[in-house]
C-alpha cells in the first residue's frame, strides 16, 4: 500500500499549479478564481522512486460563501485520509486569519505537515516567508508553483515523512480480494454474509495504519483476505453520499488487491459511477468479477438475467474477460458462486506461459489470420514473443516495425491467447517491440 498526501490551503494559493506540476499533467483546473477546486481531485505522483497517492482539495476559507461547506467537508475528509499533508500559502499576501484557521485544524489531526509558501517568484520575495512560523507548523519551503522552483525541496521533506510511517508488510500467501463500488450496492452486507456464513474467520489483523480491519478466511483449503475499504474513517453518511469518496475508497482497496469484485446494484440498473469506478481497477490491471448484488430485489422472468448480462457486456465493454455472478447478501443466495470464480480469476492473473508454448500459438495465429500491411504493401512480420511479468499476464511481441501493429490485430491476438492459456478474469497486456 503506498502512502497518501494532502494538499491544503485557502482558496486561490496554488494548490491545484502544484498538483498539476507533481503529477505532470493538467488534470486540476487551474483558475484565479477562488472555489474552483469545489471537490478532492486524486491522482498518483512519484520522487526519488517513491510512488504516492495525492489529493487536490477545494480551498478551505472562513466567510460561509458559494458551496463553502461543501469544500470544508471534503477538505477535512483529505485531511483524514492523509499519511503527510502539504499546506500551501500565498508568500506575497502573508498570514491570514483562513491560514491561522487551517494551521489550527492540521495541528488537530496530527499529521506530518510541510509548509510550502508559494509565490515566491524571485529572491527578493524569500525574507516574506518567515513571517508563516507564526503558524507553529515548522518550517515553511518557498516556492514557484508557476515555474517549479522550490517544488524539489518540498517533495524531499514529503518522503522523509514517509520514513515513519508503519505500514504492515502483506508477505502472506492468501489471495486478497476487495469489493468496490459506489455508495449503497451493498458492498458491506456482501463482505458479512460471505464472512458470517463460512463461520471459519481465522484471525483480524490490522492492515494500515488507518486502522482497517483485513478479514482472513480459509475455505476448502484456499486462504482468502477480504480487504477492508472502511479504513478510511467515515463520519456519519455525508461521508458515504460523496462521489469522489468513494472512488478514494476503491483506489485503496485495489491498491490492496489480487482480485476486485465490481458490486453492482441489480435493482438500480448500472450507473457512470459504476464504470467509471471498473476502470480504476481494469487500469491498475486487477483480476475482476462483475458482481450483481441485491438480484433478489428484482422482478424476473427466464430472460432477465441474461438480458442484465447483455447489458453489462455493452456497457462495460472494456470488461469483456471479467466473469459475471448475480447474487443477494440479503438472501445469501448464490453468494457461494463467487469462490470459485475468485480462485480462477486470480490463478489466471498469475499465470506464466512458457515461450515456447507462446511462439506456437503466435505462429498458428498468424496462419490463421495473416498480419496487416500498411498503405505501402510494407507486412507486420511479428519474429516472437515472451512474457515479461505477471499480474496481470504482460507479453513483449518483437516485431519489425511496432507503427504497423493494428489494434484490431493486436486485439486479434489478445483472443487467441485468452483462447489457447485460459486468462479468464484477468486483462491481459500486449506490448509490441522493434527487434534490434
Amino acid at each position: 500500500m503506498i502512502p497518501t498526501v494532502a494538499v491544503v490551503g485557502r482558496p486561490n494559493v496554488g494548490k491545484s499549479t502544484l498538483f498539476n506540476r507533481i503529477i505532470g499533467e493538467r488534470k486540476s483546473i487551474v483558475e484565479d478564481t477562488p472555489g474552483v477546486t469545489r471537490d478532492r481531485i486524486y491522482s498518483t505522483g512519484e520522487w526519488l522512486g517513491h510512488e504516492f497517492n495525492i489529493i487536490d482539495t477545494g480551498g478551505i476559507e472562513l466567510e460561509n460563501s458559494l458551496f463553502q461547506n461543501e469544500i470544508a467537508m471534503q477538505a477535512e475528509i483529505a485531511i483524514d485520509e492523509a499519511d503527510v499533508i502539504v499546506m500551501v500559502v500565498n508568500g506575497r499576501e502573508g498570514v491570514t486569519n483562513d491560514d491561522a484557521h487551517i494551521a489550527h485544524l492540521l495541528h488537530r489531526s496530527k499529521k506530518p505537515v510541510v509548509l510550502m509558501v508559494n509565490k515566491i517568484d524571485s529572491y527578493e520575495l524569500r525574507s516574506e516567508i518567515y513571517q508563516f512560523y507564526e503558524l507553529g507548523l515548522g518550517e515553511p519551503y518557498p516556492v514557484s508553483g508557476s515555474h517549479g522552483l522550490g517544488l524539489g525541496d518540498v517533495l524531499d521533506e514529503v518522503i522523509d515523512n514517509f520514513k515513519s510511517l508503519n505500514y504492515e508488510l502483506e508477505d502472506d500467501d492468501s489471495i486478497k480480494v476487495s469489493l468496490i463500488g459506489r455508495p449503497n450496492v451493498g458492498k458491506s452486507s456482501l463482505v458479512n454474509t460471505i464472512l458470517g456464513e463460512e463461520r471459519v474467520i481465522v484471525s483480524n489483523i490490522a492492515g494500515t495504519t488507518r486502522d482497517a480491519i483485513d478479514s482472513k478466511l480459509e475455505k476448502d483449503g484456499v486462504n482468502y483476505t477480504f480487504v477492508d475499504t472502511a479504513g478510511i474513517r467515515k463520519r456519519g453518511k455525508v461521508y458515504e453520499s460523496t462521489e469522489k469518496y468513494s472512488v478514494l475508497r476503491a483506489n485503496v482497496a485495489i491498491e490492496r488487491s489480487d482480485v476486485v469484485l465490481i458490486v453492482l446494484n441489480g435493482e438500480e440498473g448500472i450507473r457512470e459511477q459504476d464504470k467509471r469506478i471498473a476502470g480504476l481497477a481494469h487500469e491498475a490491471g486487477r483480476a475482476i468479477i462483475i458482481v450483481v448484488n441485491k438480484w433478489d430485489a428484482v422482478e424476473k422472468d427466464t430472460k432477465t438475467m441474461r438480458e442484465f448480462e447483455l447489458k453489462i457486456r455493452d456497457q462495460f465493454r472494456f470488461l469483456d474477460y471479467a466473469p459475471i455472478a448475480f447474487v443477494s447478501a440479503k438472501t445469501k443466495s448464490r453468494v457461494h458462486t463467487l469462490f470459485p470464480l475468485i480462485h480462477v480469476a486470480d490463478e489466471a492473473h498469475k499465470r506464466r506461459v512458457q515461450s515456447s508454448t507462446l511462439n506456437e500459438v503466435l505462429v498458428d495465429s498468424v496462419a490463421m489470420n495473416p498480419t496487416p500491411t500498411d498503405k505501402t504493401g510494407k507486412r507486420l512480420n511479428i519474429f516472437y514473443g515472451t512474457q515479461v511479468s505477471v499480474s496481470p499476464p504482460t507479453f513483449v511481441v518483437f516485431v519489425n516495425d511496432p507503427e504497423l501493429m493494428h489494434f484490431s490485430y493486436k486485439r486479434y491476438l489478445e483472443n487467441r491467447l485468452r483462447e489457447a492459456f485460459d486468462f479468464t478474469g484477468t486483462p491481459i497486456h500486449i506490448i509490441t517491440r522493434k527487434r534490434n
